[in-house]
């Protein structure tokens, strides 16, 4: 998942499940094996985490000859009252189409036309916010 670092310790924002959701949204079609290795853990765990992501309503699993093929429902609402009224879909859309940006070292992230679309920003450094008001 992340490499333990001196001052933050070896925690990352995002849980197992919510790395495994991200995942699936990114390559439906991904085995078991690939997410496993994408999110630094077990097959095991990835296949108890993807049964209990569909139990919850947050994927559905279909076939595709041999291959499984998951489906995230976008309009499901995030488990956390911190949370509440917000749907899971526009999270994940951010963190796969930065995870893309990144893999592919863009930069951007693409629209669903595949143009690119926002600049993705480093670490720690935050967008201004878009205000409406022209600056003078």
């Amino acid at each position: 998942m992340s490499s333990p670092d001196e001052a933050g310790g070896s925690w990352t924002l995002l849980t197992g499940h919510g790395h495994v959701l991200v995942e699936i949204a990114r390559n439906p079609q991904a085995r078991m094996r690939d997410i496993s290795a994408v999110v630094g853990l077990t097959e095991r765990t990835v296949q108890a985490i993807v049964a209990d992501l569909e139990a919850a309503g947050y994927l559905t699993r279909g076939r595709v000859g041999r291959r499984n093929l998951y489906t995230v429902n976008s309009d499901s609402w995030f488990r956390h009252s911190a949370q509440e009224g917000l749907r899971v879909g526009p999270f994940l859309d951010l963190l796969a189409a930065a995870g893309d940006a990144a893999a592919t070292g863009s930069g951007l992230m693409a629209d669903a036309e595949g143009s690119p679309s926002a600049e993705v920003l480093p670490p720690g450094k935050l967008a201004a916010p878009d205000t409406g008001i022209e600056p003078m």
